[in-house]
């Protein structure tokens, strides 16, 4: 697992990571650390994984949020933990310290997000269909609606497909880059392609979201992650977020 970014703000830390596909115990083709409760993978081996994250990242046992993605723009928010993943929803917000929100990709662009000062964090499925009908814009309304700021927005773009592999159809390059400009581009073989990523960030910057990372790596080049246009089927990536705090009186704790 590679963790892109830390803030701190007073005694609050906000935690990003996102997995790879080493570590687990899924057998082929979900070789080995698949995440995803809905490819056909063994359920007890899905759950063996998940317990491996939480320990890892450190938060307490069933506080990981897991969606019901549907390629959608529904947001919802949550407060604690949940016993079945959030049903049918792509984004998840929340202002509750040690609940970490994860969003599954082996291809779409996962989207963390995070006001460090406000306490508010997200995690957001933005595949074709979600960026091109507006789950960003939606997801920043309800952080809004829970104190975040834009301009105080931090955003992470995690591993997802690369315009230089991610070939489409001309009339579905130009249907998309109408509704999200700047997410057309030409493929590495000179064909019509979709740099999602590309056209996300710009609509995060057009919304007041300045500060915008990105994870270079490309699902479907890399084989060290998970990718559905590589090889179907297959498993899951994870990115999540959380907030953790630190020990009141004790300075920051140690990571986990």
């Amino acid at each position: 697992m590679t963790e892109p970014a830390t803030e701190s703000v007073a005694a609050r830390r906000i935690r990003r990571v996102s997995t790879t596909r080493a570590g687990g115990v899924s057998k082929a083709p979900y070789e080995s650390f698949n995440l995803g409760d809905h490819v056909g993978d063994d359920p007890a081996a899905v759950a063996a994984n998940r317990l491996r994250l939480e320990r890892e990242i450190g938060v307490a046992p069933g506080h990981v949020v897991w969606m019901e993605q549907i390629h959608s723009r529904t947001v919802t928010v949550v407060d604690g933990p949940r016993s079945e993943p959030v049903e049918a929803t792509d984004a998840i917000v929340t202002a509750t310290p040690g609940l970490a929100l994860a969003v599954l990709t082996a291809d779409c662009v996962p989207i963390l997000l995070s006001d460090d000062e406000a306490g508010v964090i997200a995690a957001v499925h933005a595949g074709r269909v979600g960026a091109r009908i507006g789950i960003v814009p939606a997801v920043l309304g309800v952080m809004a609606e829970l104190g975040a700021q834009p301009q105080r927005i931090g955003a992470f773009l995690g591993p997802a497909a690369s315009g230089a592999e991610y070939e489409v159809p001309a009339a579905m390059a130009a249907d998309v880059e109408q509704h999200l400009p700047g997410s057309r581009c030409r493929t590495a073989q000179g064909t019509d392609g979709l740099d999602l990523r590309a056209g996300i960030r710009r609509q995060l910057q057009s919304l007041g979201v300045a500060a915008v990372a990105q994870d270079p790596r490309c699902t479907i080049s890399d084989p060290t992650l998970f990718s559905h246009r590589r090889g179907a089927p297959t498993g899951r990536l994870a990115s999540v977020i959380w907030i953790e705090e630190s020990d009141a009186g004790n300075g920051d704790r140690p990571r986990k």
